[in-house]
């Protein structure tokens, strides 16, 4: 599974990315501010919260506008993952007044879509506080801003789960159902171990579950067993079941570090989510993260200077 750490992003892996969606943006041109605004003059821009956030997404922002002002100039007051208050400032920037209002609405676009995700995973985050589990995402992301949205997760607090298709093994329904059943789709992914950060497969109930740990602690067990669409009693009952497997296997060479890790998935809101955490699950991975997070409400004001 991919870290947690919610370090920067380097900006040649996005600035291509923005630089399309200026393209967008554009089209032949601003002309609303060609005509009204001078060539020469500069402007103060500051970004002020209209709610409560927490602020993600600060320097895809700032690079918006140093990509169409190279002297633009930011200050800056508050970092990726802090929260703020409504009225709360946490930058300023100094550039070109026609760059400003040009870049603006594709830099608060994706400031305030990125923002939202950090905001929204805190909640969860903070949900199941004390409880052991981790907040994950999905693959469920907007196409082409994985990258973003994932780091936007790992700023609320949250991890991340796979970033691509090949980072692991993930046999799902559909998977299984194409292979012939939960036994053979496990046999047939064993050329994957140790090529890939795990394998994981699916099951929707405790029979499936049942079939997934047939092989018992031989090379065919999955690291990470996801429950999907369980109510949090039969997550419970699943949790129950696999670490009594375990137990029946503890011996002289038994390693806790290899021990399956559960996960629950679907249906899974902040009304509930705690339930689910006090199962004893290891992840809880929630697609509504990057799928639905609110935008939230940040404003871009200008002042000429």
């Amino acid at each position: 599974m991919s870290e947690s750490r919610s370090e920067s992003l380097d900006p040649s892996s996005y600035r291509e990315l923005l630089r399309r969606f200026l393209a967008e943006d554009f089209g032949t041109g601003d002309i609303t501010t060609d005509m009204i605004v001078p060539a020469g003059r500069r402007a103060r821009g500051q970004l002020i919260a209209k709610a409560p956030l927490v602020l993600a997404g600060i320097d895809p922002f700032l690079e918006v506008f140093r990509l169409l002002d190279p002297t633009a100039v930011a200050e800056i007051g508050r970092k990726d993952g802090e929260e703020l208050r409504p009225g709360d400032s946490p930058v300023e920037v100094h550039a070109l007044a026609r760059s400003l209002l040009s870049g603006e609405r594709v830099a608060l676009n994706l400031l305030q879509r990125l923002s939202g995700i950090a905001t929204l995973t805190r909640r969860f985050v903070r949900e199941v506080e004390g409880t052991g589990a981790q907040i994950l995402d999905t693959r469920k992301t907007t196409p082409g801003l994985r990258a973003l949205e994932k780091y936007a997760v790992r700023v609320g607090g949250g991890r991340n789960h796979r970033k691509d298709l090949a980072e692991a093994v993930l046999i799902k329904e559909n998977h299984i159902r194409m292979a012939g059943g939960v036994a053979t789709a496990l046999e047939a992914a064993q050329p994957a171990k140790g090529l890939v950060a795990w394998t994981e497969i699916e099951v929707t109930n405790l029979d499936e579950l049942r079939d997934a740990l047939v092989h018992g602690p031989d090379a065919h067990s999955p690291d990470v067993i996801l429950l999907d669409n369980m109510q949090p009693m039969q997550v419970r009952q699943a949790v129950e079941q696999v670490r009594l497997a375990e137990d029946d296997r503890r011996g002289p060479a038994y390693d806790p570090a290899k021990r399956i890790r559960l996960e629950a998935s679907g249906g899974i809101t902040l009304a509930n989510v705690r339930e689910f955490a006090e199962t004893g699950v290891d992840w809880i991975s929630i697609g509504a993260l990057t799928h639905s997070a609110p935008a939230v409400d940040l404003s871009f004001e200008l002042e000429p200077v």
